[in-house]
C-alpha cells in the first residue's frame, strides 16, 4: 500500500466540468434498470457547477438540482468526492485493482467472507443487479483488507451500495468510498468506524431529538421502556430505511455537508412520525418497528422535497458544538468501559429506572425526567447526594454534599403536593469563584421542569429560539478549540475531578463544555443566568425574575418567569418545601 500510486486531482476555481445533464441512464453497469426509479423531472445542473462557491453548491444539492439526471449524478459524484479533504495516503482505484486481483483472482467472491465489521449491519442492495451485488461484496471485502482499523460501521455498506449505482466500475466506487472513510476534515466526519463512535453518534442524535423534537421525544419516552435503544437505530431509518429515491437525495447533500445532514433528515423524519401518529401515540408495543415501517413508507406521508425542506428548516447548533457534544458522549462511553476496538457492548448500557426509589417522585415520573437528561449522563445510575429528610434543612450541608458532583438533578416537593426541579450542569463549587457575590455559572444544558400536576420541561431560551444568538467567530473565542481526542490509554482520556464530562474521581483532561456561553454572542446577560449560590440561598434562572429560588433554610421558595428559560411559574409562586432531594450520577 505504501508504494502504491495515489491519484490527486487538482481543479482550478474557474474550471468548467462537462456534466452530462441528460435524464437518461448514463450510468449503472451494476444497476437493474427495471427496478430503478425514473429521474425526477428535467435536469437543472449548471455546466459550471463545480466552479460555484461551496455555499451555492449546497443550495443546489438541497434543492435537488441533480435529481433529474442519473447521468449527471454519475459524472458529479466522483468529482465532488475528490474535493473531500482526506489523509495523504488513501487507497485509490489503482490500489483496488491490485488488491482485488490478488484477493479474488479467478475464484468466486462467495468464497470470501464479508469483513467482521459488518456483523449485525444490514447490507442493502437497493436496485443493484446480481452483478452489482457481487461487485458490492468485493468492494466491502477490499475495504476490510485495506482499512483494518474499522471495527463497526453500519453506514458504510449502504453508502457503498448507493455510490455503486452511479459508478462506472468497481474501482471508481471503491476510491470514492475510500476518500469518505479517510476524511480528515475538522468536526465533519462522514463515516463512524467503531462501535464507540457509532454509539456516541446515537447518543448525540438522542440529545438533538430531545431538544429539537420535544413532542416526538415525549411520545417515544411514553411508549418505550428504553429511549436510547430507540434512538440507537436512528441511522437505519435513513439507510436502508428510506426508499432509493429518497436515500439518493440524502446522499446528494451528505457528500457536501457530512454527518450533520443525517442528523437533520432523521430529526425531520421524527417530527413527521409524530405528526402522522394517531392521537393516542404509537399503536403497537414496538415503537422501533413502527419507526422503521414509517421510514419505508415515507412516500405515503411526505414528498422528498418537503422532507428536505423541513430538515433544513431545523436550527441546529454549529458543527463544532455538535462535535463537542459527540466527544462528550464518547467520553461517557469510555467511562462505561466501551473501547475503540470493541464491536458490541458487553453489558446493557441504559440504567434500569424501575429500581430507582425516591421520596419525591415515582419510578415512572423519574423515567420521564431521565429521558430529558443529556444521553451521556443517563448511562449512569442515579446516586442520592442530599435529602432534607436524611440530611436536614441546612444550606451548608446541601453544599457539602453536592460539591464535587457535576451534573446534578434537583427535585422539590411542595407542601401542596406539587413537584418541580432543575437539571444543573455545573458543580456547586463553582459559586466560590464568584467570591461574596451571587455570580451565575453553568451552561446551556441546564433546564427547569415540572412533574406534578403536569410534566413539562423548559430549556435554555437559546435552544427554544436559536435566532437570538450567533456562534462566536473563531477569532473572538476566549479559549482555543478543543484538541482532538487522544488515543485510548493516554492521560487525556480521564476527565477532570471538578469539571467532568461524566462523573469520575480522577483525571486531568477536559473538553470545552457543550453549550458553554462563551461559544455564543448573547443578546443580554439575562439569557445566561443558569445557577447561583451564596450563604443566603440558591437561585436557578434569572432575568426579569427567578425560575426557582430557595432561602438558607431550604424550607421556603419562590418561582416566577425568567428570561433564561422563558418558563412560567413552576408551582405556586411562594411555596413551602416539604421535601428536597439532589441526585448525582454514579460512575461505573
Amino acid at each position: 500500500l505504501g508504494s502504491s500510486p495515489v491519484t490527486i486531482v487538482v481543479t482550478s476555481e474557474a474550471d468548467t466540468w462537462d456534466i452530462d445533464t441528460s435524464p437518461g441512464r448514463g450510468c449503472g453497469p451494476f444497476v437493474d434498470w427495471a427496478k430503478m426509479p425514473e429521474a425526477q423531472g428535467p435536469a437543472r445542473i449548471p455546466r459550471d457547477v463545480l466552479g460555484r462557491p461551496p455555499k451555492e453548491l449546497k443550495r443546489l444539492a438541497r434543492e435537488g438540482c441533480w435529481a433529474g439526471s442519473h447521468a449527471g449524478r454519475a459524472r458529479l459524484y466522483p468529482r465532488l468526492i475528490q474535493r473531500v479533504s482526506c489523509r495523504l495516503v488513501t487507497p485509490d482505484a489503482l490500489v483496488y485493482r491490485d488488491v482485488a486481483g490478488r484477493l479474488f483472482g479467478k475464484r468466486s467472491v462467495s468464497s470470501h467472507p464479508l469483513p467482521e465489521f459488518l456483523e449485525g449491519c444490514p447490507v442493502p442492495t437497493y436496485c443493484l443487479s446480481p452483478h452489482g451485488v457481487a461487485a458490492l461484496k468485493k468492494i466491502l471485502i477490499c475495504v476490510g483488507a485495506l482499512f483494518p482499523d474499522i471495527t463497526h460501521s453500519p453506514l458504510l455498506p449502504a453508502l457503498a451500495a448507493l455510490l455503486l449505482h452511479y459508478s462506472e466500475d468497481e474501482a471508481q466506487c471503491f476510491e470514492s468510498l475510500s476518500r469518505l472513510i479517510a476524511s480528515n476534515a475538522p468536526h465533519a466526519a462522514y463515516i463512524d468506524q467503531s462501535f464507540l463512535a457509532h454509539q456516541a453518534s446515537c447518543m448525540t442524535f438522542g440529545d438533538l431529538a430531545s431538544k429539537h423534537c420535544p413532542a416526538a421525544h415525549k411520545l417515544i419516552a411514553g411508549a418505550a421502556d428504553n429511549v436510547l435503544e430507540v434512538y440507537s437505530e436512528w441511522l437505519s431509518w435513513l439507510f436502508p430505511g428510506l426508499p432509493l429515491a429518497y436515500a439518493v437525495r440524502v446522499l446528494d447533500v451528505f457528500l457536501l455537508e457530512g454527518q450533520k445532514v443525517l442528523y437533520r433528515i432523521a430529526l425531520a423524519l421524527l417530527k413527521q412520525f409524530r405528526l402522522s401518529a394517531a392521537p393516542a401515540g404509537p399503536q403497537g408495543s414496538d415503537v422501533k418497528a413502527e419507526l422503521q415501517a414509517f421510514a419505508r413508507n415515507i412516500a405515503q406521508h411526505v414528498t422528498v422535497d418537503k422532507l428536505l425542506e423541513r430538515a433544513f428548516g431545523i436550527r441546529l447548533f454549529s458543527r463544532k458544538e455538535i462535535w463537542l457534544l459527540h466527544m462528550a458522549n464518547r467520553k461517557a462511553l469510555v467511562e462505561r468501559g466501551i473501547t475503540v476496538v470493541q464491536r458490541r457492548p458487553s453489558f446493557h448500557l441504559a440504567v434500569d429506572m424501575q429500581k430507582f426509589s425516591s421520596s419525591t417522585v415515582t419510578a415512572q415520573e423519574m423515567r420521564l425526567v431521565w429521558s430529558w437528561l443529556p444521553e451521556r449522563f443517563s448511562l449512569f445510575p442515579p446516586l442520592l447526594l442530599f435529602s432534607t429528610c436524611q440530611d436536614g434543612c441546612s444550606l451548608q450541608r446541601f453544599y457539602t454534599c453536592c460539591e464535587g458532583y457535576e451534573p446534578t438533578v434537583l427535585l422539590i416537593k411542595t407542601t401542596e403536593g406539587e413537584v418541580c426541579g432543575a437539571f444543573l450542569s455545573s458543580d456547586w463549587a463553582e459559586r466560590k469563584k464568584s467570591g461574596a457575590t451571587s455570580g451565575f455559572f453553568g451552561t446551556g444544558e441546564c433546564f427547569v421542569f415540572t412533574v406534578r400536576p403536569e410534566a413539562e420541561r423548559y430549556e435554555w431560551v437559546l435552544i427554544q429560539r436559536p435566532e437570538l444568538a450567533k456562534a462566536v467567530p473563531r477569532s473572538r473565542q476566549r479559549s482555543p478549540s478543543p484538541a482532538p481526542e487522544s488515543p485510548p490509554g493516554s492521560s487525556r482520556d480521564s476527565p477532570s475531578p471538578k469539571h467532568l464530562a461524566v462523573p469520575s474521581a480522577q483525571g486531568r483532561g477536559r473538553l470545552s463544555p457543550f453549550l458553554a456561553i462563551r461559544h455564543f454572542l448573547l443578546p443580554s446577560k439575562t439569557a445566561s443566568m443558569f445557577m447561583a449560590g451564596s450563604r443566603d440561598g440558591i437561585v436557578i434562572g434569572g432575568g426579569g425574575g427567578q425560575a426557582l429560588s430557595l432561602d438558607a433554610s431550604l424550607l421556603r421558595g419562590h418561582t416566577e418567569r425568567c428570561e433564561t428559560f422563558d418558563n412560567p411559574p413552576l408551582c405556586r409562586e411562594n411555596f413551602q418545601v416539604q421535601l428536597l432531594e439532589v441526585w448525582g450520577f454514579q460512575s461505573a
